[in-house]
């Protein structure tokens, strides 16, 4: 069996990669682990505006459950702020201030069909056990189909398969995870909430989620996923979102469980013959924890890229590090000023969240001023120092 490319993993990142190669006519297999794609959902499904804008597409009412511009931030004492009354709204772009929460699987089902209407082949239910290679270049696959063992050659490969990527392993790459800083999270679908459709609501504090932060995003008019991400806390994060949930008198209808990497993407993408994309190369938001806005537009590089590659028979390593440049490019700096930020968030205490919030939520929006926050600050020395760390 002979591809052009072969990419390992179908949902985001492998589907938009072979999608962008296959409509840059190259032959395509994307291979799939498990036998659906899009489950089990591991994310909490909010995106915003310009992810679609990145790959050219319009939000489907196939796979958006709910269009959001609103957002709370509770702090841990109870006290909130609304985001939107800090700005002005009208003034910002439709992509920043207009964000989706999705149903992923549909979703990811939807993008691995376009990618097929493109032309790519796929295989679902199929396991990636090593890497073929040739004079120290990768050129192919071995895989394991419904207990069928096969070689599945191919001019370069793409490792689009997760937190956890085997490929990039074995591929020589180091895809070792700092506990500290790998978020495990747990969420609920739950229904019976009585919600604002269009609002976010985030929630702090060291008692709700220890190392992060806890969200109820709503899909409808009465679902939401509400769920949390937590490192290095004592408890589980299932005990942290039991805990959470049970003031909410909802009905779960679904759980899902999963890590997700917060320190930053690796340090190398590429090498002869394949490139990695996606919570594989990290390519997630240090502050967020979300990888669908950063995880599109690199995906879409890849795929082009290697398609590129194909064309000029040209796989190296030299001309594969076009997609690493071309992705930090575009996301680097991002990626780098979240992960200060993180940094300096992980420091603030509870206490001064809730100063923070208790500021934000009893001055004039239209009188903060810089003179004010200094103001702030200068009663929270501590904090100060924060800031100007971050700055």
């Amino acid at each position: 069996m002979k591809y052009d490319l072969v990419v390992v993993g179908g949902r985001i990142g492998g589907s938009i990669s072979s999608l962008f190669a296959s409509q840059n006519d190259v032959d395509v297999l994307m291979i799939e682990k498990r036998q659906e794609i899009g489950v089990p959902v591991q994310c909490a499904e909010g995106v915003p505006h310009y992810a679609f804008e990145a790959l050219d597409m319009e939000p489907s009412k196939k796979y958006v459950c709910t269009e959001v511009g609103k957002a709370t931030v509770h702090a841990p004492n109870g006290k909130s702020v609304n985001a939107e009354e800090l700005v002005d709204v009208e003034t910002l772009d439709k992509s920043i201030s207009t964000g989706y929460i999705l149903d992923r699987k549909v979703f990811d089902k939807h993008l691995a069909i376009e990618s097929a209407r493109a032309g790519t082949d796929i295989m679902v239910k199929t396991t990636v056990k090593d890497l073929i290679r040739k004079d120290g270049k990768i050129c192919g696959v071995v895989a394991k189909h419904l207990g069928k063992t096969m070689e599945i050659k191919a001019d370069m490969v793409i490792a689009a398969d997760g937190i956890e990527s085997n490929i990039a392993k074995i591929a020589g790459f180091n895809t070792n995870n700092n506990p500290t800083e790998i978020c495990s999270c747990a969420q609920y679908e739950l229904v019976g909430l009585n919600i604002d459709p269009d609002r976010v609501h985030l929630y702090f504090g060291r008692e709700i989620a220890p190392g992060g932060y806890s969200w109820i995003f709503p899909k409808g008019k009465d679902i939401a996923n509400v769920g949390l991400g937590i490192r290095g806390a004592p408890e589980t994060a299932y005990h942290y979102l039991k805990k959470f949930t049970s003031k909410l008198n909802a009905t779960p209808v679904e759980l899902n469980l999963g890590g997700v990497p917060l320190s930053g993407p690796i340090d190398k993408t590429y090498t002869d013959g394949l490139l990695v994309v996606g919570d594989a190369a990290r390519q997630v938001d240090p502050v967020t924890g979300g990888g669908i806005f950063t995880t599109a537009p690199c995906a879409r590089i890849a795929g082009e890229v290697a398609a590129e590659a194909i064309k000029e028979e040209d796989t190296s390593a030299n001309f594969l590090k076009k997609y690493d440049d071309m992705w930090r490019d575009k996301l680097g700096d991002l990626l780098k000023t979240s992960i200060k930020i993180r940094k300096v968030a992980d420091k603030i205490t509870d206490d001064e969240m809730n100063a923070l919030v208790e500021f934000l939520e009893v001055t004039d929006p239209e009188k903060i001023s810089k003179l004010s926050f200094i103001k702030f600050l200068a009663k929270h020395p501590r904090l100060l120092r924060l800031v100007k760390d971050l700055l």
